[in-house]
C-alpha cells in the first residue's frame, strides 16, 4: 500500500484537513503542424501556414467543450509552444501541448479522440501535416475507503473531532492515481500553503500545518497499520479490490503510447 499528504492552500480549501475520493488522470500530446515556408510579404500564396492550422485547430478543441459530460470532469488546456521562426515568413511548423485529463479512463479516452479529430481536421483545412504524438500521463485517482477511515481517526486526534473534511473530486491529477488502480492507496490534503497552486507565489506559510503536521499524521497511520503484526495492514490489503491488475495496468498504458502523422489529402 503507499500513503501520501498533499499539501494545500488555506484559500483553497476549507478547514485544515480532507480526503476526495477521486481525482483526474490525464494523457499528454505533443503536436507538429508541418507546413511550407513562403515570403510572407512577396509570396504568401506559395506557402501553407502551419501557425493558422494551430489556431483552427485550439478553435476546434474549444468547439468540442460541451460534448464533455460535466460528471465526467474534462479538462483539456493546451498552450501553443512554437508559432513560426521569422515575422516574415509563412510559418512553415507550429507545436502545440496539451494534457487531456478526465474523471474515469473512459472519459479520458473519448476525449482524446475527439482531440486528434480536431487536430487532423485544422491540418486538413490548411492542406498541411500534422504529427500528433501521445504518451500516458497519471491515471484517475481512487482513495481506499479503509485507510481513509483510518486517517478520519488519527486526523481527529491532531485537529479535534471530525475535523477530516469530504472534499469534492479534483480536476488535478497525481502519480499516486496510477498506483491506486494497483494496490490500496491514500491521497489527502492538508492545509499550510499559501498561494495559487502551482505558482511562483505558493509556499508554506504555516511550518506547523505544513510539515509537523502531515509527518505526524503519517507516523500515527504507521504505527496503526503495523501495530499487532500488521492487523490493519493485513485487513486492508484483503480488502482491497484493486481496479487493474499489474499486467492489464502495464497493457493499457503500452496502448496509449502512439505517435500518428496525419497528411490532408
Amino acid at each position: 500500500m503507499a500513503l501520501m499528504i498533499h499539501s494545500g492552500s488555506a484559500e483553497h480549501m476549507e478547514g485544515a484537513v480532507g480526503v476526495a475520493c477521486s481525482s483526474n488522470g490525464f494523457l499528454a500530446k505533443s503536436v507538429r503542424f508541418i507546413g511550407r515556408a513562403a515570403h510572407a510579404g512577396m509570396a504568401p500564396e506559395q506557402g501553407i501556414n502551419a501557425l493558422k492550422a494551430a489556431q483552427l485547430a485550439l478553435g476546434a478543441i474549444d468547439a468540442q467543450r460541451d460534448t464533455f459530460r460535466d460528471q465526467d470532469c474534462v479538462r483539456v488546456h493546451p498552450i501553443l509552444t512554437k508559432g513560426g521562426d521569422l515575422v516574415n515568413i509563412v510559418p512553415a511548423e507550429a507545436r502545440l501541448e496539451t494534457y487531456v485529463r478526465a474523471r474515469t479512463n473512459e472519459a479520458m479516452l473519448d476525449a482524446a479522440a475527439k482531440v486528434d479529430r480536431a487536430l487532423k481536421g485544422a491540418a486538413m483545412a490548411m492542406g498541411c501535416q500534422v504529427e500528433i504524438q501521445t504518451v500516458p500521463g497519471y491515471l484517475p485517482l481512487r482513495n481506499d475507503p479503509l485507510l481513509t477511515q483510518v486517517f478520519r481517526g488519527n486526523a481527529d486526534q491532531l485537529f479535534g473531532q471530525a475535523a477530516c473534511r469530504d472534499l469534492p473530486h479534483s480536476g488535478g491529477s497525481t502519480d499516486a492515481g496510477d498506483l491506486s488502480q494497483v494496490m490500496p492507496v491514500l491521497h489527502p490534503m492538508m492545509t499550510g500553503a499559501s498561494g495559487a497552486a502551482h505558482s511562483i507565489q505558493w509556499h508554506i506559510a504555516d511550518p506547523d500545518a505544513g510539515y509537523l503536521a502531515p509527518a505526524k499524521a503519517l507516523a500515527m497511520m504507521a504505527i496503526d497499520l503495523l501495530w499487532d503484526d500488521g492487523a490493519l495492514a493485513r485487513r486492508v490489503v484483503a480488502e482491497h479490490r484493486p481496479a487493474l491488475s499489474k499486467a492489464a495496468y502495464l497493457r493499457q498504458q503500452e496502448a496509449i503510447f502512439n505517435t500518428e502523422l496525419f497528411t490532408a489529402t
